[in-house]
């Protein structure tokens, strides 16, 4: 299965390929009327955006970007929300996870591209991405206690991966919003850009990185995630079963030659 140029999921999600980033997948959260608040509808043209790409072998980089110029995205609708009642709640519980569980779970590297709000859940897309890349206007948070709820989109299990328990757990009671220059100090973000450019340096690394092997791409994405939280033995056995998984491939064998060829790689894929 291979994404058109241009691919739209419901109403508020659009997948694009670009000309010359033939390998970059740009996922556009476009629900500009509500600054991207995620709906019912919303998350669920989100997964199924993750599962088009995911099952696209031609993508090796995807960046997740925002079509509204002061937001990339400020969380789960509250409007509808107000309307829910509790089992209601429970019946789109399982949607919601799988908008956030997607993005996770895209195999290839993935990059967010933060402007504006990025808050609650609209954080929680960014901290699911695994670059965040963040001009001068942003201000990202995780404020759900303040209106009665937690981080529920992997905010309390992706924070503290990025800055530590400690600050996590200060970030996420005190429900409060970091602005760009803090938040890149406090490793909240990973690049800060100027205003007005963070699609732009996003796609820009989103295509650095699709120059190189999807299949090591792949592999040393799982290595990372398979990882995490684990002791430094059991973390090297993860590492050791992703380079094996790598290195018999045609990739590799193209990646060798290449190289003592003095030429530019032609990527199998396989």
């Amino acid at each position: 299965m291979t994404v058109t140029s241009e691919q739209r999921f419901g109403e508020f999600v659009v997948v694009r390929r670009h000309e010359g980033q033939g390998h970059v997948a740009e996922l556009v959260l476009d629900r500009p009327k509500a600054m991207n608040a995620v709906s019912t509808d919303m998350a669920r043209s989100i997964a199924a955006a993750c599962d088009a790409l995911d099952a696209d072998r031609d993508v090796r980089a995807t960046v997740l970007t925002s079509s509204h110029e002061r937001a990339f995205c400020v969380g789960a609708d509250l409007k509808e929300r107000n309307s829910f009642s509790d089992a209601d709640l429970v019946r789109q519980r399982p949607t919601a996870r799988a908008a956030y569980t997607g993005v996770l779970e895209l195999p290839m590297p993935v990059i967010a591209a933060v402007h504006g709000f990025a808050l609650g859940g609209g954080f929680e897309l960014a901290l699911a991405c695994d670059v965040i890349v963040a001009d001068a206007t942003a201000v990202v948070g995780l404020p759900e206690v303040s209106v009665g709820v937690i981080p529920g989109g992997g905010g309390t299990q992706l924070l503290p991966r990025r800055v530590g328990a400690a600050r996590a757990a200060e970030l996420v009671f005190s429900a409060r919003r970091v602005e760009a220059a803090e938040a890149r100090e406090l490793g909240l973000v990973d690049e800060l850009v100027e205003a007005g450019r963070d699609r732009e340096e996003a796609l820009a690394l989103g295509a650095r990185i699709a120059a190189n092997s999807p299949v090591g791409l792949r592999a040393a994405k799982k290595a990372l995630r398979l990882g995490q939280g684990l002791d430094l033995r059991a973390g090297l056995e993860v590492e050791d079963a992703a380079w094996r998984s790598v290195a018999f491939s045609g990739d590799r064998a193209e990646g060798v030659a290449a190289f003592n060829e003095k030429r530019r790689p032609d990527w199998p894929g396989e």
